[in-house]
């Protein structure tokens, strides 16, 4: 039977799949994307959503803020927002130990000419969020920050992918990998296909897709849970989080409240599988309610767990492998890999036509890992 010839495999069907997929096939590649279930099946679609630059890693920072530049002109990109809106982001602090990590944090960023971030008062933290408990002193704000729908983009990125000619195959898993010559053969649950490249953004199975082309990388995995209110009239527009505590707290378009914020369920990779812990969640609704006192008597409708990678320095691994010629990485974002989705698909594409990118991403190695754990295992 005859097949396709491709010139870039794509494992895994998430949104930074489709971006890679995408940013490819613009480039004039052909380019298979292979899914074991169906788009979006596990983070892609349990995410939420958030688009920040607001407390990045400065490992992540200059791709984060390429990033940001992306999202206003998304509509231009993919023919649709996604939802975005640039409603800022806002980091409160309950006390003065927090307010002075926050101050730090913004000084040391402005010495080093980043100005993305700002540390407002306690009348202008209040002009942003009227319904603020009066207790809070300050905050840490993004103002171009924001969120954005990830279904919308999950529609959006697919779309645009296919139309600029990928091949997406859901229900299709791969099995095994091996170097054909100066290629790489895939066996999947559908077939096998030799390509000369490969992008490995099969998110929490990516270490195990890595470990078939001889990359051994530690990798661990988030169950990220989230919770939604009933709906009720807007108050809130920001994106708003707390120094020293877990919450991400939104308010929606339909105007239910978004909980989350790296509350953590049970996941079991194996299973694909992610349980919700209670105990946990009612610690988000605590932490919502002690910032928003007016939401106490709302009702939770639906929670929700997503599997995602986690790495131990909690900066994805975005780069060349570095056993494999011609596989490249894209995973590993730790919770926190929406807000890069247009960029790391342009870098995969970077690294693949061009050979190298300008974007930073000399702290996102894979070998820094690699190496880690290498020592720790006492390994010469």
């Amino acid at each position: 039977m005859s097949r396709d010839i491709y010139d870039v495999a794509v494992i895994g069907g998430g949104l930074h799949g489709l971006s890679a997929a995408m940013h490819l096939a613009r480039a004039g590649q052909r380019v298979l994307v292979l899914e074991r279930h169906w788009v979006g099946r596990h983070a892609s679609g349990a995410t939420a959503a958030g688009v920040r630059t607001l407390n990045r890693d400065r490992g992540e920072l200059d791709l984060s803020l390429a990033a940001m530049a992306l999202w206003p002109r998304l509509r231009d990109i993919v023919g649709d927002d996604c939802g975005f809106h640039a409603g800022g982001q806002i980091c409160v602090a309950e006390n003065e130990a927090s307010l002075a990590r926050l101050e730090q944090r913004v000084g040391s960023l402005r010495r080093d000419g980043y100005t993305h971030e700002e540390i407002i008062g306690r009348d202008e933290l209040r002009r942003w969020l009227p319904a603020l408990s009066p207790h809070c002193l300050g905050a840490s704000l993004a103002r171009d920050n924001g969120a954005a729908d990830p279904h919308r983009a999950l529609r959006a990125f697919r779309a645009s992918a296919q139309q600029a000619g990928v091949t997406l195959l859901e229900q299709c898993g791969v099995t095994a990998i091996e170097r054909s010559g100066d290629d790489w053969t895939l066996a999947t649950s559908r077939g096998n296909w030799t390509v000369p490249f490969i992008v490995n953004a099969a998110g929490a199975w990516s270490a195990r897709i890595a470990a078939m082309v001889g990359d051994h990388i530690p990798l661990a995995t988030k169950s990220s849970m989230m919770m939604v209110s009933e709906r009720v009239e807007p108050f809130i527009r920001p994106v708003v989080s707390i120094m020293g505590r877990s919450l991400s707290f939104k308010q929606s378009d339909q105007g239910t409240l978004v909980i989350g914020g790296g509350l953590q369920g049970v996941p079991d990779l194996d299973k694909e599988t992610s349980t919700a812990r209670m105990r946990v969640l009612a610690k988000g609704a605590k932490a919502a309610t002690d910032l928003f006192p007016s939401v106490r008597g709302l009702r939770i409708v639906r929670v929700w767990a997503g599997l995602e990678a986690k790495t131990s320095d909690l900066l994805p691994i975005v780069g060349p492998s570095p056993n494999a010629p011609g596989v490249f990485h894209a995973f590993g974002f730790s919770g926190h890999g929406f807000q890069l989705i247009p960029i790391v698909g342009a870098v995969m594409t970077d690294l693949i036509v061009r050979g190298r990118t300008d974007h930073a991403i000399a702290a996102l190695d894979a070998r820094r890992l690699m190496e880690a754990s290498t020592e720790e295992a006492g390994t010469p």
